[in-house]
C-alpha cells in the first residue's frame, strides 16, 4: 500500500528542476532580458511541486520574481497544454481587474527552451491544498469559501465582448463538446477497461445538460488553484487557466462543487475532498453554497444538478486518465502522477451514481 502523503507539505513551494523538465536557463535569461522591461539577470530557476499538466517554474532575480508555465516536452494529446490560450485569458482578465497574475509575455518559439511558454508575475500568498483548510479559524474558513463563491459569480458575469474574448470558444453546445473531447482523450490515454466509463460515454451524449447560458469558464476552479492573501480571505490570484473557454457557467460551477462529493484518496494524491469534514466550522453545506451562487447571479436554482455532476465526475476521471497516460508516455509533471491510476475508477463510479439519480 502506498504511503499517505501530507498534501500541504508535498505540493507547496518549489524544488530543484526535474531532469525531464530542464532547459537552457542561460538562453531563457537572455531572451527575457530583451523582452521583459526591467528583467535583470542573473536568475535562479526552481520548479513548483504542485501541478500535473504544464510544468511551472519560479524565476528569481535580484529585483523581482516571475512564474514561467510551459508546454511539457514529449508526446502530447491533441489540443492539450494550450499555454497560448491560458496566456490570452489571463491578459484579458488582468485588464478587467479580476484577480490573476500580471502577464508579461508569451513565447511561441520552441527554439528558446524547447516548447512554448509564457511568463507572469509571481504572486505571494497562501495556497491551501486541502479544501477543508486545516489550521485556520472557522470564521476565516467561511470567509474564504465565500470569496471562492463570489469569484465564480464574478467570472461568469464578465462581459466577454468587452474583455476581447468573444471568439474564445463556441457559444453553444459546450457540455456536448466537452463530453466528446474528454471521451476522445480518455480513449487516447486508456490503460485499462473501466465499465463505468464505458457506460457514461454511452449515456452522456444524449443526456448532456445545458443551462442556455454562455460565459467565460475557468474549467478547473478549486481552492488549490487560488492564491489567498496572507492576512485576509481575499483571493490574490487564480491560477491554471489552461482549460478556460466560453461555455456553460453552470457546468463550471458544478465542477467546483465536486469537492463536497470527491472520493478521498488513500494516498493523498489527486485533488482534495471535503468528505469527512462537512461538519468543520466554516464549511458551508452544499445546498447553502449553491444558493449563495444563485443569489449572486440572479438564478432561482440549478436544474439538472445530478446530470451536471455526473458529467463533471466523468470529465475529471478522463483528466486523471490523461495523467496516467502521461506517466505511460514519460511526460507527467508530478512524481505522484502514477497514483492517479487508482482514482479513475472511483471517480467514474461516483459519476455513474449521479447518472443513475438523473435517470440513466
Amino acid at each position: 500500500m502506498s504511503q499517505q502523503i501530507d498534501r500541504q507539505a508535498e505540493f507547496s513551494g518549489t524544488r530543484d528542476v526535474r531532469d525531464a523538465h530542464r532547459f537552457d536557463e542561460r538562453a531563457l535569461a537572455d531572451y527575457l532580458q530583451i523582452h521583459i522591461p526591467g528583467f535583470i539577470p542573473p536568475m535562479t530557476v526552481e520548479q513548483f511541486k504542485g501541478g500535473q499538466s504544464n510544468p511551472t517554474y519560479k524565476l528569481v532575480t535580484a529585483t523581482a520574481s516571475y512564474v514561467l508555465r510551459r508546454k511539457p516536452p514529449g508526446k502530447l494529446l491533441p489540443s492539450a497544454h494550450a499555454v497560448d490560450r491560458e496566456y490570452r485569458v489571463i491578459k484579458a482578465l488582468h485588464a478587467q481587474g479580476l484577480p490573476v497574475a500580471k502577464p508579461h509575455l508569451l513565447c511561441e518559439e520552441a527554439s528558446v527552451i524547447g516548447t512554448e511558454f509564457y511568463v507572469m508575475d509571481f504572486v505571494d500568498g497562501r495556497v491551501f491544498w486541502e479544501p477543508f483548510m486545516p489550521g485556520i479559524s472557522g470564521g476565516e474558513r467561511a470567509a474564504i469559501f465565500d470569496e471562492l463563491n463570489l469569484f465564480m459569480a464574478n467570472l461568469h458575469s464578465v462581459d466577454v465582448d468587452g474583455a476581447g474574448l468573444a471568439d474564445f470558444g463556441r457559444a453553444e453546445g459546450y457540455v456536448a463538446r466537452q463530453i466528446k473531447r474528454w471521451s476522445g482523450q480518455y480513449r487516447a490515454s486508456e490503460t485499462e477497461k473501466i465499465a463505468a466509463m464505458d457506460r457514461l460515454m454511452d449515456w452522456l451524449p444524449d443526456a448532456s445538460p445545458s443551462s442556455g447560458q454562455v460565459s467565460l469558464v475557468h474549467g478547473d476552479f478549486r481552492l488549490d488553484n487560488c492564491i489567498i492573501d496572507q492576512t485576509s480571505p481575499k483571493i490574490r490570484a487564480v491560477l491554471d487557466w489552461e482549460l478556460s473557454t466560453l461555455g456553460d457557467p453552470i457546468a463550471d460551477f458544478t465542477y467546483h462543487l465536486m469537492q463536497w462529493r470527491m472520493p478521498p484518496s488513500e494516498t493523498g494524491a489527486g485533488v482534495g475532498s471535503l468528505i469527512g469534514h462537512e461538519d468543520l466550522e466554516g464549511v458551508p453545506a452544499l445546498e447553502d453554497y449553491v444558493a449563495a451562487y444563485c443569489r449572486r447571479r440572479g438564478l432561482n436554482s440549478i436544474p439538472d444538478l445530478d446530470t451536471y455532476l455526473a458529467y463533471n465526475f466523468f470529465r475529471m476521471a478522463a483528466i486523471f486518465q490523461g495523467i496516467v497516460g502521461r506517466v505511460r508516455d514519460g511526460t507527467a509533471a508530478n512524481p505522484h502522477a502514477a497514483e492517479m491510476a487508482n482514482l479513475v475508477s472511483p471517480m467514474a463510479e461516483v459519476a455513474w451514481d449521479y447518472a443513475r439519480k438523473a435517470g440513466a
